[in-house]
């Protein structure tokens, strides 16, 4: 049945205006029976004016009708056409436009912490698109450099109820195929609490990324020193030369 505009106004009205029970008129709008009762004492909904479902084409006068002349029976809402199928709608749920630019870090945050998290599982709890979560999985996006993993829950993009049932849809459906996550892979998951508490990770212009892993470090292997040469060595005289090219005898 769909939901009634204004419940207690159509309450009033329709204590001022029929001669149905209570109990039909409480479960026609939602209330209670005794709410009803004090309606019609004057204790509840003081002020409150009277709202004709009749003629804001929620009630046809013939449900009333009959109503009346049938306690037992329980009225039921005008169909309206229009709102067929409104409360079955599929999709990304919808994020408020002041939260939206929080949507990457909490993605970020659960592609790291949650990786049983399907793309569609993601896509429903903070209301994105499955190539906006498959670009930060691979690190393509053109803002990763700036994103910082965030705790959807602590964003407010979703409960944590939500979020713990999805990862238990996760797990049972990983259980389920024989790849569930080991015990060291469950201990490095945290909490929102540790999560926020964490520091921010360094960021490495992209200018020179890649080159992370080398060493800037000025503490280079000493060099062996040579042992300096000795004059014989170094002037390679041959053994008992006087070393200035003359004869020995004498004139």
């Amino acid at each position: 049945m769909a939901k009634l505009l204004h419940p207690k106004a159509t309450a009033v009205w329709l204590v001022d205006n029929t001669t149905m029970s209570f109990i039909q008129i409480a479960d026609f709008v939602g209330m209670h029976e005794l709410e009803i009762q004090g309606i019609a004492d004057g204790d509840v909904a003081t002020g409150v004016k009277g709202f004709d479902p009749v003629a804001n084409n929620q009630l046809e006068q013939a449900e009333i009708t009959a109503a009346e002349m049938n306690p037992k029976h329980r009225l039921k809402t005008k169909p309206n056409s229009a709102a067929s199928g409104e409360e079955k709608r599929r999709g990304p749920r919808y994020t408020p436009l002041s939260k939206r630019q929080d949507r990457p870090a909490s993605i970020l945050w659960l592609v790291k912490f949650h990786p049983e998290l399907t793309d569609g599982q993601i896509s429903k709890l903070v209301g994105t698109t499955k190539p906006t979560i498959q670009a930060i999985r691979e690190r393509t996006h053109w803002n990763i450099s700036n994103i910082q993993p965030i705790d959807p829950v602590a964003l407010g993009l979703c409960k944590q109820l939500e979020l713990d049932e999805a990862v238990q849809k996760a797990n049972a459906r990983k259980t389920a195929e024989g790849t569930a996550m080991s015990d060291d892979e469950r201990r490095k998951l945290v909490s929102t609490s540790q999560s926020l508490d964490m520091a921010a990770e360094p960021k490495i212009p992209s200018a020179i990324e890649g080159l992370e892993r080398f060493s800037l470090s000025t503490d280079l292997p000493e060099e062996k020193e040579d042992a300096i040469p000795d004059a014989a060595t170094f002037f390679n005289l041959p053994e008992g030369g006087t070393g200035d090219g003359g004869d020995d005898n004498d004139n």
